[in-house]
């Protein structure tokens, strides 16, 4: 049998990314905290902990930190269900990437936080990356380009965000004045998200029929920055339709590759717990999102 109050400060190091912080969330030393982090290794036979900076969960660790997640939404909801006074707000994990975050996911679930007691701990990453959080027991559901439920989860479609490749109208005509030629986009300034981000390559190789062997990359992992870098003129960037649409309409910025655009079909996967608050987040997460994004079969 767990001793819960080992597991919580186990939750609390890798939470807050050190024992001092987990410490000063619990209102403990940070004696007692390491203490019962090494009290709950003993009891489970395992190193749970790598002592980094920050700490990191092993592989058994994030199977402890998931299971103990769960258990805790579950307890918050019974608590709701017989009328026990908990905490004045539930925080809920929720992992999404950068671009839903700057558009389209807090018009969707606005409606939802004003009206319940919910704060969000949002985790930020690519899209294609957000899953590994959900697995390891990082968040409780993310929004996800996968829509095969993962393991213990269940998927919800949200929509779609089509991306295309913009500039302003003096970029084209001093980079692309002869269209998409290989050796000019090989020599103009792109801008990309970070080194995970793939999307300009996968755009560019169906526009040239072969992937740009080199880039002239500017580096900006800033999904609200991307429109006003890209209207300065000096690069040209992926944008969705939806941050493009109010540069587009001014007359700022111009699609590169007429006809070529990259989809990213959003899903929603979650825990597959019968939570109350969690199904709550979903219905109105979907619903929302649903009606933000474009629905395809």
């Amino acid at each position: 049998m767990l001793d819960y109050k080992l597991v919580e400060a186990f939750a609390a190091v890798v939470g807050e990314g050190g024992f001092e912080k987990g410490a000063r969330v619990l209102h403990l030393t940070q004696g007692a905290v390491s203490q019962r982090v090494k009290l709950l290794e003993e009891q489970a036979g395992c190193v749970l902990l790598v002592r980094s900076s920050p700490p990191r969960p092993t592989a058994a660790g994030q199977a402890m930190l998931k299971h103990f997640r769960q258990v805790r939404r579950l307890e918050e909801d019974l608590d709701a269900g017989l009328g026990r006074a908990g905490a004045a707000f539930d925080t809920l994990a929720v992992g999404l990437n950068a671009d839903s975050l700057a558009t389209w996911f807090f018009p969707a679930v606005n409606a939802y936080l004003d009206a319940e007691p919910v704060l969000l701990d949002l985790s930020v990453d690519d899209q294609a990356e957000t899953l590994t959080l959900l697995k390891t027991g990082g968040v409780l559901g993310c929004i996800a380009d996968r829509a095969e439920p993962v393991q213990g989860c269940r998927a919800e479609y949200l929509g779609d965000m089509d991306y295309r490749l913009y500039a302003t109208p003096s970029y084209k005509m001093k980079w692309y004045k002869n269209g998409a030629v290989l050796e000019d986009v090989e020599a103009a300034p792109i801008l990309i998200f970070n080194r995970k981000d793939v999307m300009h390559e996968v755009l560019l190789a169906g526009a040239l029929g072969r992937s740009p062997a080199l880039l002239a990359p500017f580096y900006l992992p800033s999904s609200e920055q991307f429109a006003p870098a890209i209207a300065t003129g000096r690069v040209c960037g992926m944008l969705p339709d939806q941050q493009a649409a109010p540069y587009l309409a001014r007359g700022e910025i111009v699609d590169l590759l007429p006809g070529h655009v990259f989809t990213v079909r959003l899903h929603w996967q979650c825990w597959n717990l019968e939570s109350v608050r969690l199904a709550g987040f979903t219905e109105a997460l979907v619903r929302g999102a649903r009606a933000l994004l474009a629905q395809r079969p």
